[in-house]
């Protein structure tokens, strides 16, 4: 084996063997309020940045797997760094209202959640409404 060929083999080794952090997403991630979605890294997460904790929260379940969890209307960042600071994950997180099951009403500034099933009544989220969860358009 020639000299060249040894060094690419070695390189190649050595980088096929070298733990790969995941990619940035290339997508928005969506969560409606209240719900979780899991997002499950390539390698050990070491700290998690959220950029408004008002919007989402992130539970570290282990090393490689976090549930991002919508906690009020708008869109924010998260990201994911291993021990030596490179990013695992890095995405965009755009928190919405469900489909069904909620709705919300207002009467002037004051907003009131409502969890509707057969019937409608106010949810926990009712009380202690602030500016991140402001009517949307």
């Amino acid at each position: 084996m020639s000299r060249t060929r040894l060094s690419l083999t070695a390189v190649a080794l050595i980088l096929a063997l070298s733990p790969a952090p995941s990619l940035a997403q290339s997508s928005a991630l969506n969560v409606q309020v209240d719900r979780s979605q899991r997002v499950q890294l390539r390698g050990p997460v070491a700290s998690v940045i959220v950029g408004n904790p008002l919007i989402a929260d992130v539970t570290v379940v282990n090393s490689n797997t976090l549930f991002v969890t919508g906690k009020g209307y708008g869109v924010t960042e998260v990201v994911a760094v291993d021990a030596i600071g490179r990013t695992l994950f890095q995405n965009q997180v755009i928190v919405s209202g469900g489909q069904t099951g909620s709705v919300r009403v207002w009467r002037g500034a004051q907003a009131t959640e409502m969890a509707c099933a057969s019937s409608c009544a106010p949810s926990v989220r009712s009380s202690g409404l602030d500016s991140a969860s402001a009517p949307t358009p």
